[in-house]
């Protein structure tokens, strides 16, 4: 009998959760920018997007708003294929945040994290011996880490981002929402293989750092090695 043995993610259910900060100090421009964005790139990739808030209340900021379909409490780990952790100018990680981080994270979901988001995996512990993006400076949370640039990189099915819209405001980088998103969508949908490959940053171009960052619309080659 001729067996196969193929390397997937469970792509049942395909939702995917963003978890929305009612704090952010520059909601406005977060949602226009960072929020509606990834949704708008993850619903395009054909799945489906849910967000919740800690207090499930709608957001909003000038002429935007957007309606949390969940309050935090009542979402469970198990509905959703990945989580998405934005920015949104905050690195607000209570502890109920913090614990539904590590659930997701032991569970071996794939995980997308941008900037004060990434904060949130630290807090975790979720990036202990693994490569991440943003520059966290002596952050005792990112000690077990290994600081990779400020661009976009993915370490398993961990994802980090070191540049929001808000930081790129300020700095000029490139901001990391799209990458970051088109990687998470490559994960999920198989392109880029499974959680034993570990993600490598190639000839200092790929996802990242000062010397490279790969554009939204450029293909992004990985190279994988077994650990």
């Amino acid at each position: 009998m001729l067996c196969s043995i193929l390397i997937s993610f469970d792509k049942s259910p395909s939702k995917v959760l963003i978890f929305v900060k009612d704090e952010s100090p520059q909601l406005e421009y977060m949602l226009t920018n960072e929020v509606n964005k990834m949704i708008e790139l993850l619903k395009e990739a054909g799945f489906e997007v849910k967000t919740t808030s800690m207090s499930g209340k709608v957001l909003q900021a000038g002429s935007v708003s957007l309606t949390p379909d969940y309050k935090f409490g009542d979402v469970k780990a198990d509905d959703y294929a990945a989580f998405v952790f934005p920015c949104m100018v905050s690195d607000f990680a209570g502890e109920e945040v913090v614990n539904f981080a590590k659930e997701v994270v032991t569970k071996g979901k794939p995980v997308a994290a941008q900037a004060g988001g990434v904060v949130i995996l630290a807090r975790a512990g979720a990036l202990n011996g693994k490569k991440y993006a943003l520059d966290a400076g002596d952050d005792p949370d990112f000690k077990g880490g290994i600081y990779s640039g400020f661009g976009v990189v993915r370490d398993g099915v961990i994802i980090t981002s070191g540049v929001c819209p808000w930081i790129s405001r300020g700095t000029g980088r490139q901001d990391g929402t799209s990458v970051l998103m088109q990687t998470l969508i490559d994960v999920l949908n198989g392109k880029i293989s499974s959680s034993k490959g570990r993600y490598d940053i190639v000839d200092g171009q790929l996802l990242v750092s000062g010397q490279g960052f790969v554009g939204a619309d450029e293909h992004i080659c990985l190279r994988l090695k077994r650990q």
